[in-house]
């Protein structure tokens, strides 16, 4: 166990389960992605649910796992199951586009996030005693948010501030509050924020308590304690942010975790449905590749990669170099992104990648479109799938068809899971499973290699 600080008092930690139980069998499970069709609510041992994080190690469970209290309670069909992962998606995209549309400089480690709903969690533990809260990760967010209790609006009671003897409100006069933007202390001597995105809103005050994690415990760690939200984008115990900004987790436990971390994201249609985080350099695997990570001045929170290339089968598809380049000016380039679910490129990019794809597959019943998706198929498909790989400086990371496929096993209907985004290429989670993706900013570089992370 690693406490940094060294006037910690000893934590008392309380547990709270995750919930493996859902009362649907697998015949009334909604008709979802294959990774719903074939996940039985009793697949994972109560224990295997609860078992505790080791070391500097965390579980990453996706929203819709077993071991997730957020997973789907209403039945929808897998069409509109895919049109609603397809619009959180669409708001997301539309964020990371206006960050890097904004000619001004505005530091990311600002309470202006978007916020929406969680796509992989894991466990930490706030306070004295300790509360334990699933959080979301989000690579593109750098400051900590979480529903605090009396939130008006929140989906859960959240973090019970009051019952924490180490927590305590964070002043206007404090380097943090100086750090955030469109931080308000008028009447109040508080540093406090809003935050708008979409049609939803959320009020904070900015405050701090000890965060654990696995083992680790950091004293006095900068959050957003929520107090009033409107929409439905919040993750129902918040978010923790695992950008490049000065309020950030790798900010802020610079010296114990020395700016790196990787995780595994599980597949979608694992049975275990458990991937890792994984915090500092012990541990993070030996051979693996690189690329170099790349840094956009204005907005220098984000993790920018060189993508030079993709490949449809053996074939290197012909993309204008321009598709790529990353633009300091108009922050165009390409971003590898835990909180997206389907990869986005840009127009040319993605049309030369889709039309590839088609001409591979042959002659096939294309439907016309699925939501954002222009390339399903409505037949049997199977070994004329083509291989597909993105090639960056460095690195081939080269993808099994769950990574860019997703279907419906009762209705046979298939889609290419990407599509097309006005202004930056965005590597989505969906595409990142099964890879282990290594943050190493010391050496300002992104590590890639397949990995079995269920």
């Amino acid at each position: 166990m690693y406490i940094y600080t060294p006037h910690l008092s000893k934590n008392t930690h309380s547990h709270t389960p995750l919930d493996c139980h859902h009362p649907s069998s697998m015949e009334s499970l909604p008709l979802l992605l294959v990774f719903l069709l074939f996940i039985s609510a009793h697949s994972l041992h109560p224990t295997t649910c609860n078992s505790d994080d080791q070391h500097s190690t965390l579980k990453v469970y996706h929203v819709s796992s077993p071991c997730s209290p957020f997973r789907p309670k209403t039945q929808l069909s897998w069409a509109e199951t895919v049109l609603q992962m397809q619009a959180d998606d669409q708001t997301r995209l539309a964020y990371l586009s206006s960050l890097v549309a904004v000619r001004s400089f505005v530091p990311i480690g600002s309470g202006r996030q978007i916020i929406q709903s969680p796509t992989y969690i894991v466990k930490a533990k706030m306070g004295t005693p300790a509360q334990t809260l699933l959080m979301a990760l989000d690579t593109s967010t750098d400051m900590a948010m979480v529903p605090c209790t009396g939130c008006v609006g929140c989906a859960s009671a959240g973090f019970a501030f009051a019952k924490s003897t180490t927590f305590s409100s964070i002043n206007c006069g404090a380097a943090q509050c100086k750090q955030v933007l469109d931080s308000n202390c008028l009447g109040t001597s508080t540093c406090s924020m809003n935050m708008t995105y979409g049609s939803s809103s959320i009020a904070a005050n900015l405050a701090q308590d000890n965060l654990t994690l696995a083992t680790d415990t950091i004293v006095r760690y900068p959050f957003g304690c929520i107090q009033k939200a409107t929409g439905n984008s919040l993750p129902p115990q918040g978010v923790l942010g695992l950008g490049r900004g000065p309020l950030s987790l790798l900010s802020q436990s610079k010296s114990l975790y020395k700016s790196t971390f990787s995780y595994c994201l599980p597949s979608f249609k694992s049975p275990k449905f458990a991937g890792t985080l994984r915090l500092g350099p012990d541990g993070q695997p030996k051979n693996i590749k690189f690329t170099p990570l790349l840094t956009n001045p204005r907005r220098p929170s984000l993790y920018y990669v060189k993508l030079v290339g993709i490949k449809v089968g053996p074939k290197l598809v012909n993309i204008p170099p321009t598709a790529f380049a990353l633009n300091p000016n108009n922050g165009a380039g390409t971003i590898i992104d835990s909180g997206t679910v389907f990869t986005r490129l840009v127009t040319p990019a993605y049309t030369a990648v889709r039309n590839e794809f088609r001409r591979r597959m042959g002659r096939k019943t294309v439907v016309s479109s699925l939501g954002g998706f222009d390339t399903c198929y409505k037949v049997p498909i199977g070994k004329q799938v083509p291989t597909m790989s993105f090639l960056f400086e460095g690195v081939e990371m080269a993808m099994k068809q769950e990574n860019f496929l997703i279907y419906s096993s009762i209705g046979g209907i298939t889609c290419l899971a990407m599509s097309a985004s006005p202004s930056l290429n965005v590597i989505a989670n969906m595409q990142q499973q099964n890879h282990r993706i290594l943050f190493d900013l010391p050496n300002s570089r992104i590590g890639i290699s397949p990995e079995r992370c269920s």
